[in-house]
């Protein structure tokens, strides 16, 4: 992940603060040129809520979540 971060431009933690996980997603499979595991995602919500201030939680908390909020992330 921390690659990842740093193939976008995030060099600091606090870089992550106000940034869209579901942007920073669709960014990765861009300069990756590959669709990235919907767990990419949840990962990228639970960093960037982590540094907007909230209590720390496992990604994997986020994934009911980024299934209600963005359904399928490709189509079958």
């Amino acid at each position: 992940m921390a690659a990842d971060l740093r193939a976008l431009g995030i060099q600091h933690p606090s870089q992550l603060a106000g940034r869209d996980a579901y942007a920073l997603y669709r960014a990765l499979e861009r300069h990756s040129g590959k669709r990235q595991d919907p767990c990419v995602l949840d990962t990228f919500l639970a960093i960037v809520d982590f540094m907007n201030g909230a209590a720390p939680r496992p990604w994997w908390d986020y994934t009911a979540e980024r299934k209600r909020q963005f359904g399928a992330l490709h189509p079958a």
